[in-house]
């Protein structure tokens, strides 16, 4: 079996534990179908738990799930004993334990080398559990008190250690995300909220949704295995890359970061696919007639938006979609204080608890300083370009393209320090194109406070921005 499993991983270019990793992922399709058929919410749960933890055992060993039962129960205990603290109190223990796993492991190196452990479930997992505790913190405030997020997802009620366990590893979606919340995963346990019987109809199927979502990570991983050997993350080390010209350079750093977004598309479609075939993914109904069900709580990319995003400021609404959703909702939002706008700051430590997620390596600190440095950027641009006169429509349409080609260029570069992750290589790759990644935001960021255009009428734009 060994042998099979050998020559299978060398056929697709990866080590064996890659490829039983890649055998659990894949399964948690077949298992999340599965739960559908579980009668009654209990055994619903039990299923959730049990089929998470032996995935979890088959695609890593025994150890990552005594890995994961220690943030979930520091955040569970944390509830039960101190909810009033409950909340920032699993934040930092969750954090704390993820941080040393991520200082133990060292997993950026194993992941280079074609090896894989249990830390990257492990980040998933650590959200869920802050989440939970935060949400349950939210239930004592007043309503007045409390954003729309907050009121969404707040829970009044301590959930069981059989529902906590079931939300917390739920059929494998842990692996790779997406990220949601305990109140959805309740409701949808249970059959209530949108899950419930609907004047629109029966329960929407779920099975073209997924199946688009399947022949999506098909197409995304056929593209990554074609472009991988052609734009290799040795080559920026390697003396050829130093002999090309500057914009040979920067076009390679653009198709070395094409090529590695390839490889989460293929991820996060899978992810997709096994969250809609649940019917977890269910996210409501469009206002179209007839109505069409909507599957957003399972997306967490959008490929197309992803590629051709025209500011930067898109980026977080089009990657990893639900960690970006978290992110804003539990440190961004979290951090404004109540009649103030949110600024840099805010900003900057957002992308800061990011980097330090994603683990404590250089490349990825400077990753995250880059993304809110470019986002800053592309706001001035578009500052500008909201400022400009309808009748100046060319002008308008060059600075659309500007920071269309602005996000383009800074995210490829930003990108080689998230994929090769030393401070050496990260430093090398951004001066052997004379940190234009980095100087072109400041110097836009600089211009803003001299070029400050007339406030143009808030419109809907304006606001997503």
């Amino acid at each position: 079996m060994e042998l099979n499993m050998e020559s299978m991983a060398g056929a697709i270019g990866v080590s064996v534990p890659v490829f039983r990793f890649l055998i659990c992922f894949l399964a948690t399709i077949p298992v999340s179908f599965l739960w559908r058929l579980v009668p009654g919410r209990l055994p619903k749960h039990l299923y959730s738990a049990a089929s998470g933890s032996i995935l979890s055992y088959l695609a890593f060993g025994f150890s990552s799930n005594l890995h994961f039962l220690v943030p979930m129960m520091l955040g569970y205990l944390s509830m039960l004993l101190f909810r009033p603290f409950c909340g920032i109190l699993t934040f930092f223990l969750g954090f704390g334990y993820l941080i040393g796993c991520h200082v133990y492991y060292m997993s950026g190196d194993a992941w280079k080398e074609g090896g894989i452990d249990a830390t990257g479930a492990l980040m998933v997992l650590t959200l869920k559990v802050i989440s939970c505790a935060i949400n349950y913190n939210d239930g004592l405030l007043k309503d007045e008190d409390l954003r729309e997020a907050q009121k969404k997802n707040q829970l009044i009620k301590l959930p069981s250690l059989i529902e906590y366990f079931g939300y917390c590893l739920c059929c494998g979606s842990h692996f790779a995300g997406p990220v949601y919340e305990m109140k959805d995963y309740l409701e949808w346990t249970e059959g209530t909220g949108i899950w419930s019987h609907s004047e629109k109809g029966p329960k929407p199927s779920p099975f073209g949704a997924a199946l688009r979502a399947i022949i999506q990570a098909a197409f995304c991983m056929a593209m990554y295995l074609y472009l991988v050997p052609h734009y290799p993350l040795t080559r920026f080390t390697e003396p050829v890359y130093n002999e090309w010209g500057f914009w040979k350079r920067l076009s390679y750093q653009y198709m070395a970061g094409l090529t590695a977004r390839w490889k989460y598309y293929f991820i996060w479609s899978i992810s997709e696919a096994s969250l809609i075939i649940s019917g977890l993914g269910f996210s409501g109904w469009t206002e179209s007639s007839p109505p069409k069900p909507r599957w957003d709580r399972a997306k967490n990319v959008d490929i197309v938006g992803v590629e051709f995003a025209k500011s930067a400021v898109q980026l977080p609404l089009v990657w990893n979609i639900q960690v970006s959703t978290w992110l804003r909702h539990y440190v961004y939002d979290r951090l404004v204080q109540t009649g103030k706008r949110p600024g840099f700051f805010q900003l900057l430590a957002t992308q800061t608890v990011s980097a330090i997620w994603h683990g404590l390596y250089p490349g990825y600190i400077i990753f995250f300083v880059q993304s809110a440095l470019m986002i800053a950027g592309s706001r001035v641009i578009y500052r500008w370009q909201q400022a400009v006169p309808p009748k100046m429509a060319l002008i308008k349409n060059i600075l659309v393209f500007l920071n269309f080609a602005y996000t383009l260029l800074v995210l490829n570069y930003s990108a080689v320090g998230f994929m090769v992750l030393s401070m050496h290589e990260t430093l090398a790759s951004y001066g052997s194109v004379y940190y234009i990644g980095t100087i072109l935001p400041i110097s836009l960021i600089l211009l803003g406070y001299v070029i400050k255009p007339a406030k143009p009428a808030r419109s809907k734009a304006r606001k997503d921005q």
